[in-house]
C-alpha cells in the first residue's frame, strides 16, 4: 500500500492509496488512454483519501462540490490524462464516476476523493519513497491541495488542475514525451535475437540477421548500406549501443548485450513510468548550485542555475553494499585525508587480507589502534587469532598513494558514512559497469570537482594541487554549503535531447513498478 501526502508533515495520516493492474497504453487522438475497469472491479464506497475528503466537506458545509457538469466533465478528462504521467486513470474511480455522471449527489464525494488522491500522487508520487528506498531523505514538495482545488473550481480550470501539479523539471517533461512515443510504437514489431554463443565480426547466419534488424530498429544501422553478416558497420553499431547502455564496448554481442538488445517497448515503457515516479519524489528546487550523483548511470554532474556544468564518472557500491539514495549538504573538503576504516570494512575486508599478508599493514600505511586510541605495533599481532566477532582494533590509513580515499574527500556528514572521494585504483574508470565500492562514491578527477565546489577567488585548482603535494591533511570549509543528491534513475535524458535506458544494477525498478500496478484496496 502506497502512502502519499496532503502536506509533507501529514504523510501518514491523510492519503492511503494503492494501484491497479498492469497499465496498457494506447493512442487515441494523440492522448494516452487506458481501458477503464468495470464497475465490478471498483468499490464505489471505498475512499482513497478519506480524511482529506471529510475535511473538505466540512469546510464546504456539505454543499455539492461538483454540481457544475462542465467542471465534472473536466475532472474526468483530467483523470484520463494521468496516463501521460505513467499513472493509471482507473486508480481514481474513473469507471464509477463515468457511470454516475448524471447523478450529481451520488458522484460528488467520489469525485472529490478522486481529485485529492490524484493530486497527491502528482505532487508526492503514488508510492512513499521510503517504502522503496529506506534511506530516502530528499526534501518533498509542500503544496496545499485544498487551496488548489478551490482555485480550480472558482476559475473553472479543473481540466488543467492536475497537470499543473506535475514536476516542473525539464527531465520530467522529456520523459513524458518518451512515454508518448513508446505508447505510439507499442504495437510495432521488435526483433528478438535468439540465445546462443557470443557473436562477433565475421559471423553470419539467422542470429546475425536478427542482430542487424534489431540495430536497424534502434536507428543504429542502415540495412541498405551494410553487407550481409556481421560487418564492420554492424560492429560499430554494436559498440555505439554498448556505450549508450554502459556495457563494455568490445563490439562482441554476448549474453548481457543480447539481453539489453532484446528489451522490448513494453519494458521500456514500464521503465519510463518507474522513473517518472522517482521524479515525483523530488523537490522542484534541487538547489541553485548542486551536485547530482546517479548510481545507475555511474555518473556525477554539477548544476548551476538550471544548467549542467561538469560531469564526472563515478564508482558506486557493490550490489551487496549498495550506495544509499539520499540528499544532504556538502560542507567541507579534506585534502590528503586519513582513512578512518569503518569497522564493517575492517572486519570483512582488511582482516582477511592481513591474515594472508601481515606485511600489508605497514606496506599500505595502516595504523592499528587499541580500544583506548593507543597505537599498536602490527608486528606484535597474530592476525590469525583475531576474529571478526572479536576485533579489538581500530584501523587508520595514512595519506599517500595507497590511501583508499586518494588525494581528496568531499564531506557531507551523514548517518550512512557515505561521501565522495578519490581512489588509488583509477584504472577501474575504464570499465562501463562500475559497482566496485563499499558504498561511497569514488569520483574521477575529484580535485577539479573540489575546485568547482569552492568557487572562491582564493581557492583554485593550482592551490589545491600545491596543498596536496605537501602530503599534510588539510580541511577546507565551503563558504556556502552545496546540496548533493544521490539518486537512482534508470532512464535519463541527455543534454542533447536523447533518452538513455540504463541497467538496473540494484534491481530496484521492479519494486516501484509493482507499486504502480498494485490494485486498490
Amino acid at each position: 500500500m502506497g502512502i502519499s501526502l496532503l502536506k509533507g508533515a501529514e504523510m501518514s495520516k491523510n492519503f492511503v492509496s494503492g494501484g491497479l493492474p498492469h497499465l496498457i497504453l494506447g493512442v487515441i487522438f494523440g492522448c494516452l488512454v487506458v481501458p477503464t475497469a468495470s464497475l465490478a472491479q471498483e468499490r464505489p464506497g471505498a475512499l482513497l483519501a478519506p480524511q482529506a475528503v471529510i475535511k473538505w466537506e466540512a469546510q464546504k458545509q456539505n454543499i455539492l462540490t461538483w454540481r457544475n457538469d462542465e467542471d465534472f466533465a473536466a475532472l474526468l478528462n483530467a483523470i484520463r490524462s494521468l496516463s501521460d504521467h505513467g499513472l493509471n486513470p482507473t486508480d481514481y474511480h474513473l469507471a464509477s464516476l463515468q457511470a454516475l455522471q448524471y447523478e450529481p449527489e451520488k458522484r460528488d464525494r467520489l469525485a472529490t476523493d478522486a481529485w485529492f488522491s490524484a493530486a497527491s500522487h502528482m505532487v508526492y508520487g503514488k508510492l512513499n519513497p521510503v517504502s522503496v528506498e529506506p534511506d530516502w531523505t530528499a526534501a518533498r514538495r509542500s503544496i496545499d491541495l485544498a487551496v488548489n482545488l478551490d482555485r480550480a473550481l472558482t476559475t473553472h480550470t479543473v481540466g488543467s488542475s492536475l497537470e499543473a501539479l506535475a514536476p516542473t523539471q525539464p527531465g520530467y517533461k522529456k520523459m513524458q514525451a518518451e512515454l508518448r512515443n513508446l505508447a505510439a510504437e507499442l504495437e510495432k514489431p521488435s526483433t528478438t535475437i535468439a540465445a546462443g554463443p557470443a557473436i562477433r565480426k565475421g559471423d553470419s547466419g539467422p542470429r546475425i540477421e536478427a542482430l542487424n534488424a534489431r540495430l536497424s530498429e534502434l536507428s543504429l544501422l542502415d540495412l541498405d548500406e551494410t553487407a550481409e553478416g556481421f560487418s564492420e558497420r554492424t560492429e560499430n553499431a554494436v559498440k555505439i549501443f554498448q556505450k549508450i547502455n554502459h556495457l563494455d564496448t568490445d563490439g562482441i554481442v554476448g549474453v548481457v548485450t543480447i539481453t539489453v538488445l532484446n528489451r522490448d517497448k513494453q519494458h521500456m515503457l514500464d521503465q519510463v513510468r518507474v522513473n517518472l515516479e522517482r521524479w515525483r519524489w523530488l523537490p522542484d528546487d534541487l538547489g541553485s548550485r548542486h551536485v547530482r550523483a546517479n548510481i545507475a548511470d555511474y555518473s556525477l554532474s554539477t548544476w548551476e542555475n538550471g544548467k549542467q556544468q561538469r560531469t564526472h564518472a563515478i564508482i558506486v557500491g557493490k550490489p551487496y553494499r549498495k550506495t544509499p539514495v539520499f540528499s544532504d549538504q556538502i560542507e567541507y573538503l579534506i585534502l590528503n585525508p586519513w582513512w578512518e576504516t569503518p569497522p564493517s570494512i575492517a572486519k570483512a575486508d582488511k582482516l582477511p587480507a592481513f591474515r594472508k599478508d601481515p606485511g600489508a599493514v605497514n606496506r599500505l600505511g595502516f595504523h592499528v589502534l587499541d580500544g583506548n586510541g593507543n597505537r599498536v605495533n602490527p608486528d606484535t599481532i597474530n592476525w590469525t587469532t583475531v576474529s571478526s566477532s572479536n576485533f579489538p582494533y581500530r584501523l587508520r590509513q595514512a595519506p599517500g598513494e595507497q590511501n583508499a580515499l586518494g588525494q581528496i574527500k568531499i564531506m557531507f556528514p551523514n548517518i550512512h558514512n557515505v561521501y565522495i572521494h578519490d581512489t588509488p585504483t583509477r584504472g577501474l574508470f575504464a570499465q562501463q559497469q562500475r559497482a566496485f565500492s563499499s558504498g561511497c562514491l569514488r569520483t574521477q578527477d575529484p580535485v577539479a570537482l573540489g575546485a568547482w565546489l569552492l568557487s572562491q577567488p582564493d581557492w583554485n585548482r593550482d592551490r589545491l594541487d600545491t596543498i596536496i603535494k605537501t602530503g599534510k591533511e588539510t580541511r577546507i570549509n565551503l563558504t556556502t554549503p552545496v546540496a548533493v543528491h544521490v539518486l537512482y534513475s534508470t532512464v535519463v535524458p541527455d543534454p542533447e535531447g536523447s533518452i538513455r535506458y540504463l541497467h538496473d544494477v540494484y534491481a530496484r525498478d521492479a519494486i516501484v513498478l509493482t507499486g504502480l500496478n498494485k490494485a486498490p484496496v
